[in-house]
């Protein structure tokens, strides 16, 4: 079959690799310059390793996308970081059992209900009887109001903003079942990694086209079509790896009430301010969970403190993060303008950190994080979209897992081996 595939994130990409190891032709169109998708990045040219437009890693029981890695013999860097939260003035360790017990910002009983609530989820695997109840309700009845009130309900506001009350209780638990104590990193980074899938792509004869934005799909009985702002393709299949609000966007005969159906799952954008800097900002916290209310950010996450700084000229990287609407100002502001609003808060956990400031970038990521509401699974896409031989494969689908790239590569996987029945 002739497939076409749009988007060369890590779903378009696996895709386009086993489809091609199964013998079909693929065609891959990627709107921008690179691949990578989410997990897209650039390179200094003072830099050895290249660095993602936002934060990434893998957690050591990403078992589809270490596989992945091990298929194409890619080295994968394997260490044990710093997880932190700020409480009040205060950053303190909460990344095991042992800091639990010794957390000081909650008294003995409170520290107790936590971890039992947490060894629940690490215990359970069973994500449906957790769906229709409410994350925060949940936690403030099972961990207690002290604890809701310090570590949770700051956490899910920075995460989720007017949506917090909304969040379904099997997102948390996923967060928590999932999470390893050490985590993995692709050397040389995720684009180096995205572009050596690139190329054992481009080796088995597929057709990866850059800066190729889809305007339109169409299909009919026996085949289906693409448009680009320069021609129009046809094709036996295609694949969209798009959220789902741009598929919608795209394909114009779709019926109204299918649209309404998979429209009814939001999303947040993700906001990255990154900061290029002399020395370290924080001693040594890789990730260090913002829970004061009043911070204009929701995480702030040293990558030198997880991967050696030497890789990047000695610099040292820190990711400033947010999630939100798309109508908020944020996303308008340059780099310099959001440095001027968080400056004040920056200063608070560095106050040297100026004199050591190279540069500063800012990165916005569409549609990054959906809302994962009550009943979430009833309006999740499937595959096969009402148009003919059109597909959708989207984060969308990765429920009850949160996004990353073990689950878009896994989802790869899946729709490829769909197409191959």
């Amino acid at each position: 079959m002739k497939i076409a595939i749009i988007g060369a994130g890590f779903t378009g990409l696996v895709a386009g690799l086993r489809l091609l190891q199964k013998g079909h032709s693929v065609y891959i169109f990627e709107k921008e310059m690179s691949a990578g998708g989410l997990a897209s990045g650039f390179k200094k040219k003072s830099w050895d390793w290249a660095l993602e437009k936002s934060y990434h890693h893998w957690f050591t029981n990403d078992d589809k996308i270490l596989a992945l890695a091990k298929e194409l013999n890619y080295k994968v860097v394997v260490k044990k970081p710093h997880t932190d939260i700020l409480i009040n003035d205060k950053i303190l360790p909460l990344d095991n059992g042992i800091s639990l017990i010794l957390f000081s910002g909650l008294p003995l009983l409170s520290r107790i209900r936590v971890g039992l609530s947490l060894a629940y989820f690490k215990l359970l695997n069973n994500y449906k009887r957790l769906e229709n109840k409410l994350a925060l309700k949940w936690i403030e009845q099972w961990m207690g109001k002290k604890a809701t009130k310090l570590i949770w309900e700051p956490l899910f506001y920075g995460k989720f903003g007017s949506y917090k009350n909304t969040i379904s209780l099997s997102w948390f638990w996923a967060r928590i079942k999932k999470r390893t104590a050490s985590l993995a990193y692709p050397q040389k980074g995720f684009k180096n990694f995205t572009d050596e899938i690139v190329r054992e792509i481009e080796k088995l004869g597929g057709e990866i086209n850059f800066k190729s934005e889809v305007k339109s799909i169409n299909s009919s009985k026996n085949s289906c079509s693409l448009q680009t702002p320069k021609n129009i393709f046809k094709f036996d299949k295609i694949i969209c790896t798009s959220p789902s609000p741009v598929f919608t966007g795209i394909a114009p005969n779709l019926p109204q009430k299918y649209v309404e159906k998979i429209g009814i799952i939001q999303h947040l954008d993700a906001l990255n301010l990154i900061l290029v800097l002399k020395k370290s900002f924080l001693k040594n916290t890789y990730w260090l969970n913002i829970a004061r209310k009043e911070f204009p950010f929701l995480v702030l996450v040293e990558h030198t403190n997880f991967i050696n700084p030497t890789h990047y000229n000695n610099q040292h990287i820190v990711y400033i993060g947010n999630y939100l609407p798309k109508d908020h100002p944020y996303l308008k502001m340059t780099g310099n303008q959001l440095l001027k609003l968080f400056n004040d808060y920056l200063l608070k956990l560095n106050p040297n950190f100026q004199e050591n400031l190279i540069s500063v970038h800012k990165f916005v990521s569409s549609f990054a994080q959906p809302i994962v509401a009550l009943k979430h699974s009833r309006h999740i896409p499937k595959f096969q979209t009402p148009l003919k031989n059109i597909y959708l494969a989207n984060l969308d689908m990765v429920y009850p897992w949160d996004r990353g790239t073990n689950y878009a590569a896994d989802l790869g996987e899946k729709i490829a081996k769909l197409l191959t029945k």
